[in-house]
């Protein structure tokens, strides 16, 4: 009997995997689509059988279906779905693109059927109204549940429900565009130099990976791209101003040109949806909708934060600016602000990689988390992964059992997005049977690359992102929640990034960099003069770097605060809308808006303040470590259990002041800072 014949997809039966982990070695392209429509059905299968059940709604029988024979590891749905969205950011090609297109309007239709579906929605308004005593957790699921539904227009007429079906289909859709127009005018640009005399200012290090980029094009020279490794240390070292110029002129007018990839009517369009979406469904703008679910709570209070910000950054950011130059176009910032710095510290990123060789950091990272909470890491090469610049870990606590798999994927590539993020390919909950399933979390990167003669060594950046991504994948690993959709990185979105940004002050931190910073070739460790100028320098720029996220901010919430129908041109909009918080130079023929994944095509639309408003939660947080030590145990297991550990089953708010013993203030960033608050 051949193979074919034989061979089940892989989605449709379990695993056998270590730890169930997802088999990608077996996945072909066919097996998405077949699951996804198998996912489907069995999806209409369960709510059938729900909504035909003739005993009395309740929270058991309804909310999480108590009685049903699968466990949710095997919600095929979910499962692939899983699984082939995050290989769509990490791993993608022509054909996952081509699928996705095909896919993505089949999943939007079928999730407005269930979240539209008014005899499901009956049960559960009947559940929210007459149901048992309930747990905190319980009651938070099934308000999350109930508001999920009326969110998605469970509560709308016929010609409601019909049209926000129009809308949420066609935003589906340009989302994937957008992004996938992104991806592919990033990885299209490509500057080939091959006179020598061109490269001069850069470092040893940018010039390999060019060599290298080059080489394996089949080119002769060097190749930089718009990966940030390339073109980060391209902008900062070269002295060649035009070649810098081109660069940043690329990099910065992704995605407006006159072609297949421009995304100025998709942003336009989107705006406009999610606006008439938030309207559709009783809310003034998008803004106001999207608010009701974050700790911010209402526009005036986000922008409440970003004004405070400008107020006591901006005269920093100004002298800042001013102490850089006189004339300066903006592809000549980061050049300047290299040569400051030397100027004022004796350091800079290249003086510092040979001290990062990523395993060395690797090791760094998990010994901060062994020190913190206990736990270890184990590499095991008979997890699966998608590619063989990934690698799987196995985590355990501090007890010696089972905690969760880690995945991490460092390096660019063709088939991979820009940025870094932390994923999941299987969440934590609570079985019936009372077993703790455990989370399999990724965190996804683009770092420095080895070359042919060097391991990958990262700049003090790199070194800050991973330690970012490693955050979040901290939440997931710690989760210890009953239901998976409130476990983890299940919460608020302004609240999500704590975990994150809190990790980030390590960084600086000399304690922290004497147990992995040791010099590649001669084994010596970080020098302390090195580490004090790292401390001393870490409030360079500080304050163009804050106004930069607070623009970003501006923009994000002058978009989403929209009444009426949206028709400026995009390009002059960006310009005015973020001008209160930036005091460089602006270029009229060049857009941000079209690449900003963040509020367009991602979660963060309406919300991308929320960055600095866990900055000031995180500096506060940070401040209670200083003050009983960074490494104190105690104060790290209380972090873990009150906010590390509760997922989304509490308001965030709740969980952090039982941590800190009271609410979060900005004093404790502005000190980090070094900044000082203008007398009122």
């Amino acid at each position: 009997m051949s193979e074919t014949k034989t061979r089940i997809n892989p989605f449709f039966e379990p695993y056998n995997t270590p730890h169930d982990t997802v088999p990608f070695d077996r996945i072909r392209l066919e097996d998405y689509e077949e699951a996804f429509m198998e996912g489907i059905r069995r999806d209409n299968e369960q709510i059938e059988k729900t909504i035909n059940n003739q005993a009395k709604p309740t929270f058991d029988n309804t909310i999480i279906n108590a009685d049903d024979d699968t466990e949710g590891y095997y919600d095929l749905l979910d499962r692939v779905s899983t699984v082939f969205f995050n290989l769509l950011s990490a791993e993608t090609n022509d054909e996952m693109d081509a699928l996705a297109q095909k896919i993505q309007p089949i999943l939007t239709q079928h999730a407005n059927d269930v979240r539209l579906n008014e005899r499901l929605f009956e049960r559960i308004k009947y559940v929210h109204r007459h149901h048992r005593k309930l747990t905190p957790e319980e009651k938070m699921l099934l308000d999350k549940c109930y508001d999920g539904f009326v969110r998605s227009g469970a509560l709308l007429d016929k010609e409601g429900k019909e049209r926000l079906r129009q809308l949420t289909e066609e935003a589906s859709m340009l989302s994937l565009q957008f992004s996938q127009n992104l991806q592919k005018e990033q990885k299209a640009y490509t500057l080939h130099i091959t006179d020598e005399a061109q490269l001069e200012g850069l470092p040893d290090t940018a010039r390999e990976i060019a060599a290298q980029e080059a080489a394996q094009r089949g080119m002769e020279g060097w190749v930089f791209t718009l990966d940030i490794p390339s073109y980060s240390p391209f902008m900062t070292y070269s002295t060649q101003r035009e070649l810098r110029r081109q660069m940043y002129m690329a990099r910065n007018t992704v995605c407006i040109h006159d072609n297949d990839s421009n995304n100025l009517d998709i942003c336009k369009r989107l705006i406009n949806l999610r606006r008439e979406l938030a309207q559709l469904l009783g809310y003034k703008t998008y803004a106001d909708y999207m608010l009701k679910h974050r700790m911010a709570g209402k526009v005036k209070n986000v922008y409440h934060l970003l004004n405070d910000l400008i107020d006591a950054y901006r005269p920093t950011a100004v002298k800042e600016l001013e102490e850089l130059g006189k004339g300066l176009e903006p592809w000549d910032i980061a050049f300047y602000s290299h040569k400051l710095q030397l100027k004022k510290y004796n350091i800079d990123a290249e003086m510092l990689r040979p001290y990062f060789r990523l395993d060395k950091v690797i090791d760094g990272v998990f010994g901060l988390a062994n020190r913190l909470y206990g736990i270890t890491f184990k590499e095991n090469k008979q997890i699966p992964v998608y590619h063989p610049d990934v690698k799987a870990y196995e985590v355990f606590d501090r007890d010696g059992s089972y905690l969760a798999v880690f995945y991490a994927d460092f390096h660019p590539r063709k088939g991979k997005q820009g940025g870094a993020w932390m994923t999941q390919y299987q969440g934590q909950w609570i079985d019936r049977k009372g077993e703790n399933v455990r989370p399999h979390v990724s965190v996804v990167m683009n770092l420095t690359k080895p070359t042919a003669d060097k391991p990958a060594l990262l700049t003090l950046g790199e070194v800050e992102t991973f330690l970012h991504e490693f955050g979040h994948s901290l939440h997931g690993m710690f989760a210890n929640t009953r239901f998976e959709s409130l476990s983890g990185t299940n919460v608020w979105w302004d609240f999500v990034e704590l975990p994150s940004q809190f990790m980030e002050n390590y960084s600086v931190e000399k304690e922290f960099l004497r147990t992995f910073a040791f010099h590649n070739e001669t084994g010596e460790p970080l020098p302390d003069e090195l580490i004090h100028r790292i401390v001393r320098s870490r409030n360079f720029m500080v304050a163009t770097a804050c106004l930069r996220q607070v623009s970003f901010g501006l923009l994000d919430m002058a978009y989403y605060t929209q009444k009426d129908e949206f028709t400026d041109d995009i390009i002059s909009f960006e310009k005015n809308a973020w001008r209160k918080a930036i005091i460089g130079k602006q270029l009229p023929d060049t857009c941000m808006t079209v690449q900003f994944s963040h509020i367009i095509s991602g979660g963060y639309a309406a919300g991308y303040y929320s960055y600095k408003w866990a900055e000031v939660l995180d500096a506060d947080a940070f401040a209670v470590f200083k003050k009983h030590g960074i490494f104190d145990q105690t104060t790290a297991q209380s972090f873990r259990e009150n906010i590390l550990s509760k997922g989304g089953t509490e308001n965030p708010m709740v969980l952090y002041k039982r941590f800190k013993g009271g609410e979060p203030t900005i004093d404790a960033l502005l000190k980090r800072n070094g900044i000082k608050r203008k007398a009122k």
